[in-house]
């Protein structure tokens, strides 16, 4: 009997129990959104409290983790940092059996520098370089140098680099957006690497009699001494152009330091480029500012549909940056990128979130003593955060301030900093996946190829003019742009280079060789990129349209393209894909016919 009552009641009041489990579930699911949300909250308002520091470990954890993790963290330092002692001749090289060099159009993006933004406890990062005779050489030279063209370490000549420094302001400091010490030995073993391609082939060590007249009005306002009486250096065979920036100018010159004869390199005069992407006389041109917008929304876009990732952006964001965005805006993923470069690239430990156990944060809630501590407080929860992947910001100024927040720990009553929240691998590793997946989604879009045509076309007409002139018999040899990695970005896009890393490293190089073949007066090129000769991947290269030929005593093969190739598309075909037969009318695109793109 009284189990038939109780199986009655239960039965009675099965609507009650359902409602009751459905409401328990529902409190612990807001409990928990209340947790995550305070948490990132919480570690916001850590970063407004005194005692934020460096946690005091070992580098950056290349040796910790799982094997796929430390792969990958290697991955990183090697297609990202440019390690000076990595930079070594690839497929560069002026020895291709029956083919003479005429001459080299080289672009470099700048060396290894501090990042752009405002980076919390950048003094703690040592962005110094040691240890390397051929950096130790050139310091030496510009400390122990003065004539009408250095004083000081600075430049003297006139010009727009008048007064600029060739060193670096600091040794060991990451000034903003400056360049380091490692930047300069990169872009010296860059230089070894185009002297032992190059030199030889172009003659860039030829003296001739002091007589001898200049043919073009670039370089030599002062005469290159030499110690041959009645003799000194061809100066007018190199051209230079550097953007004007320290970064720029300083790694142009740190690059041709390796290259040059230094009587030579005194000799030098300095051009300026007012276009981080070179556009010289074709560079108002609003389809292209368009493009960029357009381009920003759909990275935006990828953004928005990974939740995941945009959670560690701001996580990160928060404990690395001194200015984040302010609540509810998103942090651009690239500035966190270039900001853990900065730690990556010269081995320092990931940061953390440190706060004292007697300061308080917005709400009055003391943290410290009573706030569980964890050295991995992951905004998500997890371990490691998995995405489905199919695999700048330029700064200005001629010395920005550096970044000088320090932490205070002029109260000795304070108790010593407490970990609340670490910067961890998994972190790192799931971010920078993710930016690579979305950085090759950008560089092969029909936005981004789009663009690279505008924003490149005035480069590419002064390649094509400088090849023309190297064929010709012109004495210019050797045409240097240093730059950015916009620069050669632009430029990679308009031709549509494949590539498998979509972003430009620190001293990375792309070298225009031309080529008169012995038998004949046909005139070819190839394409080298960072080492690799990427010439059957240009679009007026490709599908049997380049010749496959034997690299000499160096061994191995190359690809060379008819120079008449890319004259045609520079002048015939350019605007094809913009529906347009010229620059003015490309840019013009849009407005005349409203959503064509």
């Amino acid at each position: 009997m009284l189990l038939k009552e109780i199986a009655r009641f239960s039965l009675q009041h099965r609507t009650l129990y359902c409602y009751l489990i459905l409401s328990i579930w529902i409190f612990l699911l807001i409990a928990g959104m209340y947790k995550y949300i305070g948490s990132i909250e919480n570690g916001n308002n850590l970063l407004s409290g005194k005692g934020f520091a460096y946690r005091k470990t070992e580098s950056y954890l290349v040796h910790e983790g799982d094997s796929t993790g430390r792969n990958r963290v290697r991955e990183i330092n090697q297609s990202d940092c440019s390690h000076p002692y990595a930079i070594v001749t690839g497929e560069e090289g002026g020895s291709l059996e029956g083919w003479t060099l005429q001459g080299v159009l080289l672009l470099i993006r700048h060396g290894d520098r501090g990042p752009m933004a405002h980076v919390r406890g950048i003094n703690e990062v040592d962005c110094g370089y040691e240890n390397d005779p051929t950096l130790a050489r050139y310091i030496n030279f510009l400390q122990n140098t003065t004539t009408g063209s250095t004083s000081g370490g600075h430049w003297m000549k006139t010009g727009p680099f008048h007064g600029f420094p060739l060193l670096p302001a600091a040794t060991k400091v990451c000034l903003l957006a400056q360049l380091t010490h490692k930047g300069i030995a990169q872009m010296l073993h860059v230089g070894d690497v185009v002297r032992q391609a190059y030199a030889n082939s172009l003659g860039l060590y030829t003296r001739v009699p002091t007589s001898t007249p200049r043919t073009t009005p670039f370089n030599g306002t002062d005469g290159a001494s030499n110690p041959t009486s009645g003799f000194q250096y061809v100066v007018d065979d190199v051209v230079i152009y550097s953007t004007r920036y320290r970064r720029t100018f300083q790694s142009a010159m740190a690059l041709l330091f390796a290259v040059l004869p230094p009587e030579k390199w005194l000799a030098m005069q300095i051009q300026e480029s007012h276009s981080l992407s070179y556009c010289f006389s074709d560079c108002a041109c609003p389809q292209a500012e368009k493009l960029k917008k357009q381009l920003a929304n759909e990275m935006n876009g990828h953004l928005a549909k990974h939740p995941a990732i945009g959670a560690i952006v701001q996580w990160i964001g928060a404990a690395l940056l001194q200015n984040p965005q302010a609540a509810g805006q998103q942090i651009n993923p690239l500035e966190i990128r270039d900001a853990l470069l900065a730690h990556i690239c010269h081995g320092a430990p990931l940061p953390c979130r440190k706060i004292h156990s007697n300061v308080q944060t917005v709400d009055g809630y003391r943290y410290g003593a009573k706030a569980p501590i964890s050295s991995t407080q992951d905004p998500l929860g997890l371990d490691v955060i998995n995405i489905d992947l199919d695999e700048p910001m330029i700064g200005g100024g001629s010395g920005p301030p550096i970044n000088t927040e320090q932490p205070d720990d002029s109260d000795a009553t304070e108790q010593e900093p407490e970990i609340e929240g670490c910067v961890e691998k998994s972190h790192v590793l799931a971010l920078m996946s993710y930016i690579h997946w979305a950085g090759m989604k950008e560089l092969y879009s029909q936005s981004m190829r789009q663009q690279g045509l505008l924003r490149s076309y005035g480069l590419m007409r002064n390649i094509v003019a400088y090849m023309l002139r190297m064929i010709s018999g012109d004495r210019v040899k050797f045409v240097l742009y240093s730059g950015h990695d916009k620069t050669i970005e632009y430029l990679i896009a308009s031709l549509g280079v494949q590539l498998e890393n979509p972003f430009i490293p620190y001293a990375s190089r792309m070298a225009f060789e031309v080529y008169k073949s012995d038998k004949d007066t046909q005139y070819y090129f190839r394409l080298v990129y960072n080492g690799r000769d990427v010439t059957n991947t240009i679009d007026v290269c490709e599908s049997g349209k380049s010749l496959n030929v034997p690299r000499g005593i160096r061994g191995g093969r190359g690809h060379l393209c008819p120079i008449e190739n890319i004259i045609r598309f520079i002048h015939d075909d350019y605007f094809l894909s913009l529906n347009a037969t010229n620059y003015k009318d490309a840019c013009l695109a849009q407005t005349k016919q409203e959503g064509f793109f």
